[in-house]
């Protein structure tokens, strides 16, 4: 029998929505996509009774966290193609952290041989029924299609795809930036859509959830219908707890969390803030790693900083809220950010943040909750992120209505347990059809529905 808030979703003659999960990367240990396709698939089974389809790398991390392999998730193993594909996407990008288009160009392949396994093993339990739904979390990426989209529609099994999220277009002033990063590929990416398998996939998908506006506006016209506009990431309020930002005591604390790559721009901030830091009215916690941290080494130092930033390299999750506890500003003037979940963890613990006006970010940040830097050049963004962080150490009360809204806006909307429920109204929106689209965000609008 159904009972409880968490237990009520698909009940139908005493019984829970039976729900196959397929995650490629799903692992609790790990950041990025990985840890969003675990904390989604974790939240989901909350509310139903679903079984995880990963792959084999994932294996010992999930079992560490408690889950019975065979009862709780199976674990496929396409090492045969996945490994060596790697081994070339990874000597193909021309460096670690960098290239990412060209991973993204290589990954389908595996996929499609991930997929082939997947429908080798539960494709007759599929056709006989025995799941309600088979719902694909990752990969993330637009640019990968599914074998079982199809497969599924013909054994009249609803088939949801998403989030997917990814391929935000370069902006035309960081030429030089997207060349560092080795994105060559980017150049073409449109030519995923002649992919075999691309169009049918949304064509046989009863529901797509996209993860961006760009996402939405690359879905072609005629699956726009079935769209649910749903940002990817959320936070898990176990880790991210903290409700008490430090007091202003006469200078500002503020963090940057995140790889030390180009388009992530910690280069740019340094550049922006130090004469903020050398007047002892800032202090900065950049927390990560990357080709850039030798750069960013020789500034501190070329600028005399070290007494004002510090360069923390990589730190364990569990030590990441202390670190970040600290600040009340999160600065983070990534220019070409898909999704943004480091911006939703700093909010939750009311550290208010400040973001490029671009992408990912712009869509979880509201004027309610940060401040928004204006696209452009270089120089412009420096100007304006100086201006906007002096501006905000001049009058540094502003930000206590800021940080307590920012932690009701992740409350409200961005928790993972938020997300599985408004997975669970896409759920009952595929299933009875008769039911209105759900809609948590506006898609043209800059805010979501408070």
């Amino acid at each position: 029998m159904c009972v409880g808030d968490t237990l009520d979703y698909g009940c139908k003659e005493g019984r829970l929505l039976r729900v196959l999960l397929i995650a490629e990367a799903a692992n609790p240990e790990w950041v990025s996509v990985p840890l969003i396709g675990w904390s989604l698939a974790r939240a989901i089974a909350e509310h139903t009774s679903a079984h995880l389809v990963t792959q084999i790398r994932n294996r010992d991390a999930i079992v560490r966290a408690g889950l019975v392999e065979g009862r709780d998730f199976t674990a496929i193993d396409s090492e045969q193609i996945a490994a060596p594909l790697y081994r070339l996407s990874d000597s193909l990008r021309g460096g670690k952290g960098v290239g990412w288009t060209t991973l993204a160009a290589i990954a389908p392949i595996s996929y499609y041989y991930f997929e082939w396994l997947v429908w080798k093993r539960f494709g007759k339990a599929i056709q006989g029924g025995e799941f309600d739904l088979v719902h694909r979390i990752t990969p993330l990426s637009p640019t990968t299609p599914s074998i079982l989209a199809k497969r599924c529609a013909r054994a009249s099994t609803p088939f949801i795809l998403g989030p997917l999220n990814g391929g935000v277009p370069w902006p035309k002033e960081f030429a030089s930036a997207r060349r560092r990063e080795r994105e060559w590929l980017s150049y073409v990416r449109g030519a995923y859509k002649l992919m075999p398998g691309y169009a049918s996939t949304l064509a046989e998908s009863a529901a797509i959830i996209v993860g961006s506006k760009n996402t939405y506006s690359e879905i072609p016209e005629r699956f726009r219908g079935k769209c649910v506009y749903l940002p990817e990431n959320a936070v898990e309020p176990t880790r991210f707890s903290s409700s008490n930002p430090p007091a202003f005591t006469g200078v500002m604390h503020a963090c940057f969390v995140g790889r030390l790559v180009p388009y992530k721009a910690p280069d740019l901030l340094l550049e922006a803030i130090f004469p903020l830091v050398r007047n002892g009215r800032l202090r900065l916690d950049i927390i990560g790693d990357g080709p850039l941290m030798p750069k960013l080494e020789a500034f501190v130092q070329k600028h005399e900083l070290r007494s004002g930033v510090t360069l923390h390299g990589w730190i364990a999750n569990e030590l990441l809220q202390p670190v970040m506890r600290q600040s009340q500003l999160l600065l983070f003037p990534s220019i070409r950010e898909f999704g943004g979940g480091v911006v939703l963890e700093a909010m939750a613990l009311g550290i208010v943040p400040v973001v490029v006006d671009y992408a990912g970010p712009s869509e979880l940040v509201t004027e309610a909750v940060g401040f928004k830097i204006p696209l452009g050049g270089r120089q412009f963004i420096i100007d304006c992120l100086r201006e906007t962080v002096t501006r905000i150490c001049d009058a540094p009360e502003q930000l206590l209505a800021k940080s307590a809204a920012a932690r009701a806006r992740v409350q409200a909307l961005f928790t993972w347990g938020v997300k599985a429920r408004q997975v669970m109204e896409i759920y009952e929106w595929v299933r009875h059809r008769n039911t209105r689209k759900p809609e948590f965000f506006e898609c043209a609008g800059d805010t979501g529905k408070e």
